[in-house]
């Protein structure tokens, strides 16, 4: 029986789940996820916080293809992140390049970096492959630290902004909220569907074959280790896309955006929404910048709630928030 078969019968996979709910689940998940986005703005208190939940869902996606559907647990997604954001921070700030150009470069620099990454992690299996992977990216972060005259070092990069995206005929003016989030939208949605497509692609059934059986997947003559890697490129060259829009959105590059405190934020965000589901990466951002936004009016120390909240759903909710509701649903 062919990986691809039992792929698409297993009971575990974020598919079957979906299928209970709607009807031909993968071809309207998209379409779905958009409408969801579409609302956001109108619902949630700010349109920053709503673009915060579009940026690092879409960072989160891009973990959650490696994680979710791969199983690799890395620890080190923050330097495809923070590339993203100083290669397009960079290309704006110093060399003066166009938008669009700049975030070309920005997902470029991610997607090699991840390239690189990914050739010495993939050798390494279990904890030793997170531990790689956070070593790397620490590795990143100082380099970043070091060469100050073009990253600006520990104060991080300043001094542009990206007040208009122009196209032939026309521009938007990127200083209005809405019209930002709705630009920042578009560029989400064109990276869902690509990650829809991969998912439904003979390849999206290896790698979940991969993350339900190695050992299985190798004997039946797949290039396990060309396949992961592939998927960490994937994963690195989504994130990188998040950074370059997070550059244009903020027109500052905080060093922070490197740090292994921002991989640990996309792991949770990942799990809280429901790691190995479509729109699950995007549910736990709105969570978790909702409870970062709520707990500090209250208290310096809100880390502390958020934390004790995550090791709650960690024992109780392992599936996440929506990855707990597509079980209910298919339960029902």
């Amino acid at each position: 029986m062919s990986i691809v078969r039992n792929v698409e019968l297993a009971p575990t996979t974020s598919r079957n789940g979906l299928a209970t709910l709607f009807p031909n689940a993968s071809r309207w998940r998209v379409p779905l996820s958009i409408l969801a986005l579409c609302i956001l703005p109108w619902i949630l208190p700010s349109q920053a916080l709503a673009v915060n939940v579009l940026i690092y869902g879409l960072v989160a996606v891009g973990y959650n293809l490696l994680f979710g559907y791969t199983g690799l647990l890395s620890f080190g997604h923050a330097a495809f992140f923070g590339a993203g954001v100083y290669a397009t921070g960079i290309a704006i700030g110093v060399f003066g390049v166009n938008w669009f150009l700049a975030m070309l470069i920005g997902v470029a620099v991610a997607g090699g970096l991840a390239a690189a990454m990914g050739v010495l992690a993939i050798r390494t299996r279990g904890i030793y492959f997170s531990m790689v992977t956070l070593a790397l990216s620490q590795l990143v972060y100082y380099t970043t630290v070091q060469a100050s005259s073009w990253t600006g070092g520990e104060n991080g990069l300043r001094g542009f902004t990206v007040s208009a995206l122009a196209f032939p005929g026309f521009s938007l003016n990127f200083l209005d909220p809405l019209v930002k989030y709705y630009a920042i939208m578009v560029v989400v949605a064109l990276a869902l569907w690509f990650v829809s497509r991969v998912l439904n692609s003979p390849f999206g059934a290896v790698i979940e074959a991969i993350r339900e059986n190695e050992t299985r997947a190798r004997a039946c003559g797949y290039n396990v280790e060309q396949t992961k890697l592939l998927s960490f490129v994937l994963s690195g060259i989504l994130c990188g896309l998040a950074g370059t829009l997070s550059a244009m959105h903020l027109s500052i590059v905080p060093l922070d955006s490197l740090h292994y405190h921002t991989s640990g934020l996309i792991v949770m965000m990942t799990l809280l929404g429901g790691a190995g589901s479509f729109f699950g990466p995007f549910v736990g951002a709105l969570a978790f910048l909702s409870m970062e936004d709520i707990f500090s009016l209250w208290t310096s120390n809100w880390q502390l709630i958020v934390g004790a909240i995550f090791i709650l759903f960690v024992l109780y909710l392992p599936k996440g928030i929506w990855g707990t509701l597509i079980s209910w649903g298919r339960g029902r």
